[in-house]
């Protein structure tokens, strides 16, 4: 949408106040537990300056606080930050808390010349599929017409009409994993190009009735590699101001779910078709070899684990990715190392009931626990036998990129048989970091296996890890799309249905 009116000149000379809002949540439809103001808490929920004093340096708005602290015309007015991990929906009073506190803090912002609006874009809730939507509607509903609104998503958002009728840019993430401070460098120089420069963007947007797994997502190899390359590509033309790409989260049940692109260009708006057109033929074209899975059965990985050079063998579980959205209390892996006795092995898993014994009974207490099965209907309790080795809880600081503080509840880090089980009362970070078993006294270097709740942020267990291995595990994140229970996504959609020519959708 172009920009109506406003009178920009005065900007070269003057102040501009800029708003910043980030609200993000990646739903997976099918892990049943419902997301509560209590799980965005746990990762830091600020309001105001303590935004500016908490995120220097973390996620995007550290790459929004970056840019605006070099431009001495610029003035940040920062309202909400809140992230959550990936897990199901949002509650409908988290949804309202969020859109009153959104309200209270544009009204009270006073008048803004732009706002930085940072969403996942693949967040639903009770009753809302389209949060983000919503979200930015709400902003222009409030701003007017008048105010610029960069978008900033993540590449694995659900584009959707409302979003971008609500906006006057749309930014994505450039690389998986996601290098956060470079998105919101991105948008903020965005933001105050269009300011600066009178620019009149106009964005188009194609979809596609296109959905692929997790085990392709990596943008720094084929095929991912080709698409947002040819993204890059296409942002150094002239008269082009964004090229977002969205291969979308794919286990979000909603109806329009698909691929996506977003062009964005300086008034140009059969330009923005013509390569949005391209981009999503591009896509199209390899659909195919985004469904390569690559994940091995346990019982191979395991196998190729115990062969595998002296050192630290990352296991990946894929199918119970906390990071994707799964519950993470799947012992599948668990089971399956214990039968096979390899270790030492670290493996963190999500069981309120089993820590909350655990604290009961004390540390260096032995006692029958019955782990996993408690959240998702997925898995079946594994019942052991283990010692308490240690007990914590509260805050801790952990180098991750959505955050500087994690709470992950009360843990109890378990003895049993050849593992360690790191067992907390929340999400938190799936075991990725190694900083968190090393706040429990255990150094993962030292270890032979280590199970990672995700599969595809390695980033933090490469520098140690002498191979990683995918595993092919069942959960509400499985790569096998196909057997999930779909109900709201419109049919057919490759792969599920077995299109070979697509139609294009209307913008």
């Amino acid at each position: 949408m172009a920009l109506p009116g406003l009178s920009l000149a005065r900007h070269a000379e003057s102040v501009m106040r800029l708003g910043l809002i980030h609200l993000a949540q990646e739903t997976n439809s099918f892990n049943p537990t419902p997301t509560e103001l209590a799980d965005f808490r746990a990762f830091g929920l600020y309001e105001g300056p303590e935004i500016g004093e908490r995120l220097a340096g973390v996620s995007e708005v550290g790459g929004f606080l970056e840019v605006v602290a070099g431009e001495p015309d610029v003035v940040p007015v920062p309202i909400l930050r809140a992230y959550a991990a990936a897990g199901g929906p949002l509650t409908a009073e988290a949804l309202a808390w969020f859109e009153t506190r959104i309200r209270a803090g544009l009204q009270a912002a006073g008048p803004l010349d732009g706002l930085a609006l940072q969403l996942h874009g693949a967040c639903a809730a009770e009753g809302e599929p389209d949060v983000d939507g919503r979200i930015a509607a709400l902003c222009r509903s409030l701003l007017g017409p008048g105010v610029p609104i960069v978008l900033s998503l993540d590449h694995h958002a659900d584009l959707t009409p409302r979003m971008v009728a609500s906006v006057d840019a749309i930014v994505a993430h450039r690389t998986q994993p996601h290098d956060l401070l470079d998105t919101g460098r991105v948008a903020t120089r965005l933001l105050l190009q269009l300011l600066r420069e009178r620019s009149q963007p106009v964005i188009a947007f194609e979809k596609l009735p296109l959905l692929a797994h997790q085990e392709q997502f990596l943008t720094d190899r084929p095929p991912m590699k080709v698409w947002f390359d040819r993204a890059r590509a296409l942002e150094r033309e002239p008269g082009v101001l964004a090229v977002a790409t969205f291969p979308v989260q794919p286990w979000l049940d909603v109806p329009g779910l698909g691929w996506a692109v977003a062009v964005t260009t300086d008034g140009d708006r059969s330009l923005a078709e013509r390569l949005a057109a391209e981009l999503a033929d591009l896509a199209w074209s390899l659909r195919h070899a985004f469904q390569r899975r690559e994940s091995l059965p346990v019982e191979e990985a395991l196998a190729r684990a115990h062969a595998a050079p002296p050192g630290l063998v990352v296991l990946s579980d894929t199918g119970d990715t906390v990071i994707g959205g799964a519950a993470g209390d799947s012992p599948v892996l668990l089971e399956a190392i214990l039968a096979r006795g390899i270790g030492p092995a670290l493996v963190p898993i999500v069981a309120p009931a089993a820590v909350a014994a655990a604290h009961a009974a004390g540390e260096v207490a032995r006692l029958r626990l019955d782990l996993g099965g408690e959240l998702c209907p997925f898995f079946r309790p594994l019942p052991v036998e283990a010692r308490v080795r240690r007990l914590g809880e509260g805050v801790l600081r952990l180098p991750f990129h959505w955050a500087s503080e994690v709470d992950h509840g009360r843990v109890a880090l378990l003895e049993l048989g050849s593992a360690l089980v790191l067992a907390t009362e929340r999400r938190g970070v799936g075991g990725i970091v190694p900083e968190l078993w090393r706040a429990y006294g255990v150094e993962p270097a030292e270890a032979r296996l280590a199970v990672v709740k995700t599969a595809s942020n390695f980033q933090y267990f490469r520098p140690i890890a002498v191979e990683l291995l995918r595993v092919d595990t069942p959960g509400p994140a499985t790569s096998h799309l196909e057997v999930l229970p779909w109900k709201h996504i419109d049919r057919p959609i490759f792969p599920l249905d077995p299109i070979e020519e697509r139609r294009r959708p209307g913008r």
